[in-house]
C-alpha cells in the first residue's frame, strides 16, 4: 500500500486513519487518485481538499472540488470520500455490501469495525489492479457483495464462502482467538481476516477472468479442469489429506483439493505479494544481508510499483529476500514467521499467470 501524510503537519498516517493524531485536521479516502487527503471543512457540512491548487478528477475547474463522507463514517468504519453532488450515501467499497451485522449490538458493531478495515484495504488493491469492479446494485448478474453474518444457532454456523459474486463471512473471523481456534483446527499456517477476503474474492475472479474467457485453456493446464466435481474433490481432500507431494505443485494444502481452490489459494497470495511489494516500496526498503554472497539471491532494493511492473518475475525476485527478512524479524520478536510459505516452480508459473490475466483485464 501507498505511504501518505498529512498536507498540514507532514505526519505519516496510516490507511484506516480518520484524523490525524498530530494536527487534528480530519481525513478522508479518494477512490479516484487513491489518495489520503487531509481536509478542511465547509459551513455546508462538505469538505475541501487541503492544499488544493489544480483541478481535481479532470473537472477543467479551479474551483476547490468538494466531498461528504460514506455514511458508514458515522459508525467510523469507513474513512472514503464521495463527491459532494454525488446522490450515492455509500462509498465504492461500502457500496458492495448487502448485510451487515446487527449495528444495535456492540459486539457485532466492533467486529464489524475490523472487518470493514481489511475489506478496504482489499477494495484498494482491487482498484490499484483495475479490475472491474461493480456492486450487485449496478450488476445483479456480475456484480459482487458482501455479507457479514453471526450465527443464530450453534447448530447451524455461518460459514464463509463464495457463491455467484456474494461472498459470505462470519463475523466471528474478527476476533483473534475463535480464527486461531479454526486455524488450529484446519492446520493451517496462516489465516487472517485480509487472508480471508483475498481468497474468496479469487472465487469471484475466477468467473469473471476466466470462465468462458480465451484464458480457460492454459488456466486448466496449470491449475486443472475445474469440471471435476467440487463436492467429491473436497470430500477425498478432508478424508485422505493432500497428496505426498503437495508442496511440489501448490502454495497451499487446500489448494490441492480441487483446480478452483487452487486459484482462489494462489490468487489470494498473489494479492498478498502486491500489496506488500507496494508497501515495501512505499517505505524504500533494501535488503542486504552482511553474512550473505554478492549472488545468494536474497539482496534487493524494492523501488518498483508492483501494480506498474509487468515482469512478474522481477517481482518475485523482491519478494524472497523480503519475506526472509519479514520472517527472521518476527522470530526475533518470539513470533511465528509472518510469511509460512515456500513458492515452488509450479506455484510461480501460476501466479505468472494471474498477473497476466490482471493485466489483460484491466478497464479505464
Amino acid at each position: 500500500m501507498k505511504l501518505f501524510k498529512c498536507t498540514n503537519c507532514g505526519q505519516l498516517l496510516y490507511f484506516e486513519n480518520s484524523l490525524c493524531e498530530c494536527c487534528k485536521h480530519v481525513l478522508g479516502f479518494t477512490p479516484e487518485d487513491m489518495t489520503l487527503h487531509t481536509l478542511v471543512g465547509g459551513d455546508d457540512g462538505t469538505y475541501s481538499l487541503h492544499g488544493y491548487k489544480k483541478p481535481f478528477f479532470g473537472s477543467g475547474k479551479n474551483q476547490p472540488p468538494k466531498f461528504k463522507y460514506c455514511k458508514n463514517h458515522e459508525f467510523d468504519v469507513c474513512n472514503w470520500l464521495i463527491p459532494a453532488n454525488d446522490p450515492a450515501v455509500f462509498c465504492k467499497a461500502c457500496e458492495l455490501n448487502h448485510i451487515v451485522p446487527n449495528l444495535a449490538d456492540p459486539e457485532h458493531l466492533r467486529q464489524w469495525r475490523l472487518i470493514e478495515i481489511a475489506k478496504h484495504r482489499l477494495i484498494y488493491s482491487l482498484l490499484q489492479l483495475k479490475l472491474p469492479l461493480v456492486s450487485k446494485i449496478q450488476d445483479i448478474e456480475k456484480g459482487l457483495s458482501f455479507d457479514f453474518l453471526s450465527d443464530a444457532d450453534p447448530s447451524q454456523r455461518v460459514l464463509t464462502g463464495h457463491e455467484n459474486g456474494l461472498i459470505t463471512l462470519n463475523v466471528e473471523e474478527a476476533d483473534d482467538d475463535k480464527r486461531e481456534q479454526s486455524r488450529l483446527q484446519m492446520n493451517e499456517p496462516y489465516r487472517t481476516l485480509l487472508g480471508h477476503f483475498r481468497h474468496e474474492v479469487g472465487h469471484y475472479y475466477w468467473d469473471r477472468l476466466i470462465d468462458n474467457s480465451g484464458f480457460i485453456d492454459e488456466y486448466r493446464r496449470l491449475f486443472g479442469d475445474e469440471r471435476e466435481d467440487y463436492s467429491q474433490a473436497l470430500q477425498r481432500n478432508y478424508n485422505e489429506g493432500p497428496p505426498a507431494d503437495w508442496n511440489q505443485n501448490y502454495i497451499s494444502t487446500y489448494a490441492s483439493s480441487h483446480p478452483w481452490e487452487d486459484w482462489a489459494e494462489t490468487w489470494a497470495h498473489y494479492l498478498h505479494i502486491m500489496d506488500t511489494l507496494e508497501t515495501a516500496d512505499a517505505f524504500g526498503m533494501k535488503v542486504s544481508p552482511r553474512v550473505a554472497d554478492k549472488d545468494s539471491g536474497l539482496k534487493a532494493a524494492i523501488n518498483v510499483s508492483p501494480y506498474q511492473e509487468q515482469n512478474f518475475e522481477r517481482l518475485l525476485d523482491l519478494w524472497l529476500p523480503l519475506t526472509f527478512a519479514m520472517n527472521s524479524m518476527n522470530r526475533s520478536m518470539g513470533n511465528a514467521d509472518m510469511y509460512p510459505f515456500v513458492i515452488p516452480p509450479k506455484v510461480v508459473e501460476k501466479l505468472s499467470f494471474i498477473h497476466r490475466v490482471c493485466f489483460a483485464s484491466k478497464v479505464g
